[in-house]
């Protein structure tokens, strides 16, 4: 493995600062969302029963971008090779802006519906330009294919991935585990890796930190949901830096971090455009929904996504450590998921053991 850059002892101290940051900020903004009553009201598709503030992903970017990018700006001088910025120049800043863009329009859209079709538009548009930000092999999904290939299904994954990250927004704490996980895989696989993958993805520990401060209010029973505010435009960064894991040539890693809520999500649309639900419905049939349903606590299933999430950690990093092993570490990794998505559906019909 290269040898690390120096600049890089400061991601665990940033990533350590963005705990108690957000932990205070988001206790502020909870107050401002009761005031201006951004409130989540309770009904027949919800899992929770107090009407509850929605929008406190706005605390979490809010200090992690800003430490993004500050980490960006020392690396990108000092370190030469850090980054390799697409076809815009723009690099990680053009991600992180994007990614405010996204943020914006999904706190109007918390605070009044935009629809469907705007909503979906202006993440296409993010993504496509985002596409130009990243590294050139995304285009090729690390070479694999040719980019008139690669570059729509490296949109259209992008897209899909930013919608689950909304799915998966359900219940207590599990996105704020879903990305503390993510933050802390993408950045080791990013080092593993090497070469301009560090650069790119160590920020990630940065999400990490931000999202464990979070968790100090998002834990069960939550005071504050993420809210389209938080949960876009995390699932937009994120999906971003997995994709610079694909340039590099590591395809097989960058779906094996995400594939808890990948399984989850894609599986219950599936189903659910067979039945012929409309996909944008509201509903409670994930199968983190249905375990809540049949007696498990929202923390109990949290903590069951954080310990798949933990192997899926490891097996990441195998596959990017020994790729002659990679499509090994991806079949236990598929065993590891699909094991806890029978054990949820289990729970959900009333057979998975003691309720708590």
């Amino acid at each position: 493995m290269e040898t690390l850059p120096f600049s890089l002892l400061a991601v665990p101290l940033l990533a350590a600062l963005a705990v108690p940051l957000t932990a205070r900020a988001t206790g502020r903004l909870i107050r401002v969302l009761h005031a201006r009553q951004v409130i989540d009201t309770p009904n027949a598709r919800s899992s929770h029963d107090q009407p509850t503030p929605r929008g406190g992903g706005l605390a979490l970017l809010a200090v992690a971008l800003p430490l993004m990018a500050g980490l960006f700006a020392l690396l990108g001088p000092f370190e030469a090779g850090a980054f390799e910025a697409g076809a815009f120049g723009a690099g990680p800043y053009g991600l992180l802006a994007l990614a405010v863009g996204l943020m914006g329009v999904s706190f109007a859209d918390d605070v009044r519906p935009l629809g469907a079709g705007p909503r979906l538009l202006v993440q296409a548009a993010a993504v496509g330009l985002g596409l130009l930000c990243l590294p050139a092999g995304v285009l090729t999904l690390g070479g694999l294919v040719p980019a008139v290939v690669g570059a729509p299904l490296a949109a259209l994954g992008w897209v899909w991935f930013i919608n689950l990250y909304n799915f998966m927004d359900g219940i207590d704490g599990l996105a704020g585990v879903e990305t503390a996980s993510l933050g802390v895989g993408v950045a080791f696989a990013g080092v593993l890796a090497g070469g301009a993958a560090v650069g790119w993805t160590a920020p990630g520990l940065i999400l990490a930190g931000a999202a464990a401060g979070f968790l100090r209010w998002n834990w069960h029973p939550a005071r504050v949901f993420l809210g389209d505010a938080g949960s876009v435009p995390l699932g937009f960064v994120l999906g971003g830096l997995l994709l610079v894991l694909v340039a590099q040539g590591h395809l097989l890693a960058a779906l094996i971090l995400p594939a808890t809520h990948v399984a989850d999500a894609t599986w219950t649309l599936c189903r659910r455009l067979i039945q012929g639900h409309r996909p944008w419905q509201a509903h409670r049939e994930h199968f983190y929904q249905r375990a809540v349903q049949g007696g498990w606590s929202h923390d109990r299933v949290a903590r069951a996504f954080a310990g798949v999430n933990l192997a899926l950690m490891g097996l990441a990093a195998g596959a990017v450590a020994w790729p002659g092993l990679a499509p090994g570490a991806l079949v236990l990794a598929a065993g590891s998921v699909i094991a806890l998505l029978i054990r949820l559906a289990r729970v959900g019909r009333g057979d998975g053991g003691p309720r708590a």
